[in-house]
């Protein structure tokens, strides 16, 4: 969505998609441990992890280039395809083990690998409390991550009631509702105006991205993974809460890691039933209505929250 309303810029000819299971059809010479006709899934993010910056950890910056991995739509043809090409397969190509559907893999190709990098970034201790603004389907992953990682209290802020219910379901504590309230006041009272531990911005927003300073104690964690180059204009820090640059903040912007191992671990959680993302998708298409569903997607119609769509 964030290319179609041209947030990001791509060549116009480009074939859009980021997130896909598929199978096999040919394999480049180089690459093993894969099979013609093998279930396989690809991250939105596809690393060579032989780089400089790949080797010290930030894989999804490949190539010492902000968001160098993100290959897909944004530097050659995606894979809302019949065929598509996968780069560096070896390290990026993960088999779908049998006992889980395609529906459940295709979630840990982008959804859940990025609010669990959410997670992950806001350094939660077992107890801690945490607020996750936002609970679309980035924000509820982060909402699992959060529950998965030990929080004491998760606090989602959201407005729409199906997307309330499913956070709740997902590990949500309390849900603040910003139509009923300013949500930085809201959070304030239920920790005893201490603020939380750690804030996660799933969303993209202005005014979220402040909100999670105002709400963030002294010493804590500020997480970001919305994306906002929809707003042309410089985000701001509120001088106050971030003690004029000495309030011992800290904040980490991350993206979805990539990669065979990162995709196996979340496939672990699935197959032993501690996760399962699927409630999240509220509608399914066939490829022929995939500009339905875009047209749903921008305009949030019907309630939709992800929507998957079948190829065959």
């Amino acid at each position: 969505m964030h290319t179609k309303r041209g947030a990001m810029t791509v060549a116009p000819d480009v074939t859009l998609g980021h997130e896909a299971v598929g199978v096999v059809h040919g394999l480049g010479e180089a690459v093993d441990r894969l099979d013609v006709g093998q279930r396989v899934a690809v991250s939105g993010v596809t690393p060579c992890f032989e780089c400089e910056t790949c080797q010290r950890g930030f894989t999804s910056q490949c190539g010492g280039v902000i968001l160098g991995a993100a290959r897909f739509t944004t530097r050659g043809d995606g894979n809302m395809a019949e065929y598509f090409l996968v780069g560096h397969a070896r390290a990026n190509l993960a088999p779908i083990p049998d006992d889980l559907s395609d529906h459940q893999a295709l979630y840990a190709t982008d959804m859940l690998s990025t609010g669990f990098v959410a997670a992950e970034h806001a350094g939660l201790d077992f107890g801690e409390t945490v607020a996750v603004f936002a609970q679309g389907a980035v924000g509820l992953s982060a909402t699992i991550g959060c529950r998965l990682r030990g929080a004491g209290l998760i606090i989602a802020v959201e407005s729409l009631p199906p997307r309330q219910e499913l956070a709740r379901h997902f590990g949500a504590d309390v849900i603040v509702d910003h139509t009923r309230g300013d949500p930085v006041a809201q959070i304030m009272e239920l920790t005893g105006g201490q603020g939380v531990d750690a804030a996660i911005e799933a969303l993209g927003s202005r005014q979220t991205w402040e909100a999670t300073f105002r709400v963030t104690k002294p010493g804590g964690r500020i997480s970001n993974v919305g994306y906002h180059g929809e707003d042309p204009e410089p985000l701001e820090i509120p001088l106050e809460p971030f003690g004029y640059g000495m309030s011992d903040k800290q904040v980490y912007a991350g993206l979805n890691r990539g990669g065979r191992d990162w995709l196996n671990r979340i496939f672990r959680l699935m197959r032993t039933g501690k996760v399962d993302p699927t409630p999240m998708t509220t509608h399914e298409f066939g490829f022929d209505d995939i500009v339905k569903a875009f047209r749903m997607m921008e305009f949030k119609e019907d309630g939709i929250i992800k929507p998957l769509i079948h190829f065959g």
